[in-house]
């Protein structure tokens, strides 16, 4: 027994239809594609990887890196998918926290990568955005032919790393089962057949891209218009194909930005979703406007993939997230006593089913605070849940920013601000931006001689962090608002700079 890769890897087996379609119309069927895991799985197995082993991957997304993850599912593999914007610094902690027997990188940055990867241990493998590199080169001399390796639905699956408010990544360690069932749930909740055709923009090292959008279509049979990234003129080209299409916000922002995005042109299409950042109330009613379609927006995190959804058959509410998918409980709590609060009541959000995480790795204390005694995940998400059981996101505990879809903790990016020449302290928030949903601000004190400017601090950080965490603007102020307690009031600025990006 081998879970996931019974549910969406054997099927493709017997699939002589296409399941991948690229920008310029070719196919790939389910069978090549079946061929092209084992032949990678082959190669997996040379390099000594068995079942419990770690294979971590940052590449661009093409055919090539959607089939090893498929190979380590059926290797027995955790798959380890990394952010292609993490610089050599994160990576650096990720590989030595992970211990992955193999680290798949673009060969453009194999020479920089090589050494940081080999000092901990792995063995180093190249996938250029074409699905070139010797990993595929290594996988054209092996069989197809490969015996899946035996696993439980208790077994690990795959670790995805979200950041800490400390400035600590934590890997999230997701199940067979985690994923199964909600991709199932999933399945069922957004009606998905054999005869749906998603088009697929989104990156696949994302929870979103990978286990929402590839599992769930896998496991009801239907295909994917496979892009490489979101580009409005090959999205506004490829619609007519689809049936349906998931995003975040910014590629409906955009999409609404362009005049031929019309009702005519969307007149066939069955589904949107939106996710991965809060989709605002007048994109969804825009989108109403000028298309007749609402759009169904759902909540997920890293640690639970999805926990709630707007229904497909009822009234898909813009702003909330809908409700709890079928097998997930939900739960507002006091922040401070964990007291269950009346319906209604704003307080932490809480969840509990079988989509919810076995931990942090290698974090068992980090674990143990994140999780009541009765199974209760604590998301630190600001919520309240409506008489008829919708869910409001109000906001987040710890500052956390979400901007264009990927999480941003500010403790990270002030650390890094705080230990530059001439900065007192900073604030890090994030602010409404039409585009990305949040948009990365910065408020720095710095010294009184000091003639540090937001350009600088902005280069600066542009060395050390992924792009999507830095600063798209730098303020300068006197001093930080503060409560009498000297907690900075991270609310007082987010109000006096929610302006910044509004058009």
């Amino acid at each position: 027994m081998n879970p996931l890769a019974d549910a969406i890897v054997e099927p493709l087996k017997d699939r002589n239809d296409a399941v991948l379609i690229d920008p310029d119309g070719g196919e790939l069927l389910g069978s090549e594609l079946h061929q092209l895991s084992g032949r990678i799985a082959n190669v997996l197995a040379n390099h000594g990887v068995v079942a419990g082993d770690r294979v971590a991957m940052q590449t661009e997304k093409s055919v090539p890196a959607l089939a090893l993850y498929l190979a380590c599912l059926r290797a027995g593999a955790l798959f380890l998918p990394l952010n292609t914007a993490y610089t050599a610094a994160e990576l650096d902690y990720f590989l030595g926290d992970a211990e992955p027997r193999v680290f798949v990188c673009d060969p453009k940055v194999e020479a920089a990568l090589k050494p940081v990867a080999e000092a901990k241990g792995s063995a180093v493998l190249t996938l250029d955005p074409q699905g070139r590199g010797s990993l595929s080169n290594l996988a054209s001399a092996e069989p197809s032919d490969f015996t899946n390796a035996d696993r439980d639905t208790d077994d690990l699956a795959a670790i995805l790393y979200t950041s800490g408010t400390t400035g600590r990544s934590k890997g999230a360690m997701l199940s067979h089962g985690n994923l199964l069932s909600n991709t199932e749930s999933l399945v069922e909740a957004w009606q998905f057949t054999a005869d749906d055709t998603l088009l697929h923009a989104l990156p696949i090292f994302h929870a979103h891209g990978l286990f929402v959008a590839v599992n769930t279509l896998f496991r009801a049979g239907g295909k994917l218009i496979f892009l490489p990234k979101f580009d409005l003129e090959v999205v506004l080209s490829k619609l007519p194909e689809a049936t349906s299409m998931m995003g975040v916000p910014t590629f409906y922002t955009r999409l609404l930005g362009d005049a031929r995005f019309t009702k005519e042109l969307t007149g066939h299409m069955r589904l949107f979703i939106s996710g991965s950042a809060p989709l605002l109330a007048e994109t969804h009613r825009e989108f109403e406007d000028r298309t007749g379609h609402r759009i169904l927006e759902r909540y997920g995190m890293t640690e639970t993939t999805m926990n709630t959804s707007n229904p497909y058959k009822g009234d898909r509410r813009a702003g909330t997230v809908g409700l709890p998918l079928p097998g997930v409980e939900a739960r507002i709590t006091d922040a401070d006593t964990a007291a269950v609060l009346p319906q209604g009541e704003t307080g932490i959000l809480e969840v509990r089913g079988p989509n919810v995480f076995k931990g942090y790795w290698r974090m068992p204390e980090k674990t143990g605070e994140e999780f009541r005694t009765d199974g209760f995940f604590i998301t630190g998400d600001i919520a309240k849940i409506d008489t008829d059981g919708y869910i409001t996101i109000v906001g987040r505990a710890k500052d956390l920013v979400i901007s264009g879809g990927y999480n941003v903790y500010p403790k990270e990016v002030e650390t890094e601000i705080d230990l530059l020449d001439g900065v007192v302290e900073s604030a890090v928030i994030g602010v409404p931006h039409s585009d990305f949903g949040e948009a990365v601000v910065a408020v720095v004190v710095k010294q009184v001689d000091s003639a540090i400017t937001g350009e600088e601090i902005q280069l600066s950080l542009q060395a050390k962090l992924a792009k999507f965490k830095c600063p798209k603007s730098v303020f300068f102020a006197d001093q930080l608002p503060r409560n009498s307690m000297g907690k900075v009031q991270k609310n007082v600025l987010r109000e006096q700079h929610k302006a910044t990006f509004v058009k």
